[in-house]
């Protein structure tokens, strides 16, 4: 059985916003073939796109799965239904947020997804999130 290694970003502003990421990581660790490695400290980030809403707390775990990319997303959006998650516009405020940053070496360009993430550019934070774990190689860097 082969075992992949992925990076998720979590984020949250709306509601309690640290129980949203602890719970996220908690559903997260129960999913079946997936074992969280590693996870960053929380970081409390302005809102980059739609900047017109709460500030973000947001957080990246490092796991091993054996899933595909398309079962693991499909997972962490079940979590972030059971979470409450409501899709009101884009980039808009939200209760959880999940991003599969990265998936082992794989590269992915889909309608449903891309890995990996654009964010990895566009959001300095997540250079930061991952400095702090010494998970930063240069990930999604040309």
């Amino acid at each position: 059985m082969q075992f992949s290694v992925a990076f998720i970003a979590l984020g949250s502003n709306l509601g309690d916003k640290e129980k949203n990421l602890n719970q996220a990581i908690k559903e997260i660790s129960n999913i079946l073939n997936i074992e969280i490695l590693k996870h960053s400290r929380v970081l409390n980030t302005k809102a980059l796109e739609f900047t017109d809403q709460p500030d973000f707390l947001n957080q990246i775990i490092k796991i091993s799965t054996n899933l595909e990319p398309i079962q693991l997303l499909k997972k962490l959006q079940e979590v972030e239904l059971k979470l409450g998650r409501t899709k009101r516009f884009p980039k808009g405020p939200r209760e959880i947020d999940l991003d599969i940053l990265t998936f082992s070496n794989i590269t992915i360009q889909s309608e449903i997804l891309t890995i990996p993430h654009p964010a990895i550019r566009t959001r300095p934070f997540i250079k930061e999130l991952l400095v702090s774990i010494n998970e930063w190689d240069g990930i999604g860097s040309d």
